[in-house]
């Protein structure tokens, strides 16, 4: 059974990963920005459950077959990096769209439901190959081979729970900004940042190398 201390560090580990300039963050800052705390909450928490996937993946072996199969790893780095450039150049139509005033508590007419927001947030981190190597790396340094499942379920709610817990409150500190962020060239702005590093972080990972 998993210690304590183990589970703390293993959780210490996550979050600094959480914490790292990536297409999540910038994901959960322009949801936040543009359509509400709420929506991006709702994307913090589909992050998070991509993580919970990622730990489940690579505790059983599937994410080190992604990192194995160069066409694995292929197909998952093209249909992300497809996604991001995808997200990336609606937020710059965003950012180029003229028009009135922006009004607060009203979503971004491209995400219309937190759902698509939490979507958008899953998509994001489950669509990262990075990931695979991230936790292929990580997770033997706490799970044995033959360990219970009780222990990679525990290490899954932790990582879960500590990457949802860093971006719900990069979401909130971004939301009580919002009328800040409502100004029609201020949110012009967030929008042409954001896409311009979706878009950059698209490229980059459309031309990344397995390690």
């Amino acid at each position: 059974m998993i210690s304590l201390p183990e589970i703390m560090a293993f959780g210490g580990v996550v979050m600094l990963g959480a914490m790292s300039p990536g297409p999540d963050f910038a994901v959960v800052v322009r949801r936040s920005a543009v359509s509400g705390r709420g929506y991006g909450m709702a994307a913090a928490a589909g992050i998070g459950l991509g993580v919970f996937a990622w730990v489940v993946a690579a505790s059983t072996g599937v994410a080190a077959l992604l990192a194995a199969s160069s066409v694995a790893f292929t197909v998952v780095k093209v249909a992300g990096a497809a996604y991001l450039l995808y997200l990336g150049a609606k937020a710059l139509r965003a950012a180029l769209r003229k028009g009135g005033a922006f009004q607060l508590d009203l979503p971004d007419p491209g995400k219309k439901s937190s759902a698509a927001a939490f979507l958008e947030g899953l998509l994001t981190n489950i669509l990262n190959p990075k990931a695979a190597f991230f936790f292929v790396a990580l997770m033997p340094q706490f799970i044995s081979e033959g360990a219970p499942p009780a222990d990679t379920v525990t290490l899954s709610l932790v990582g879960l729970v500590g990457t949802a817990a860093w971006f719900l409150a990069v979401a909130n500190l971004v939301g009580a900004l919002r009328r800040v962020f409502a100004r029609p060239a201020v949110r012009r702005t967030v929008d042409g940042l954001t896409g311009a590093a979706l878009i950059a972080l698209g490229v980059k990972l459309a031309v990344t190398t397995r390690p």
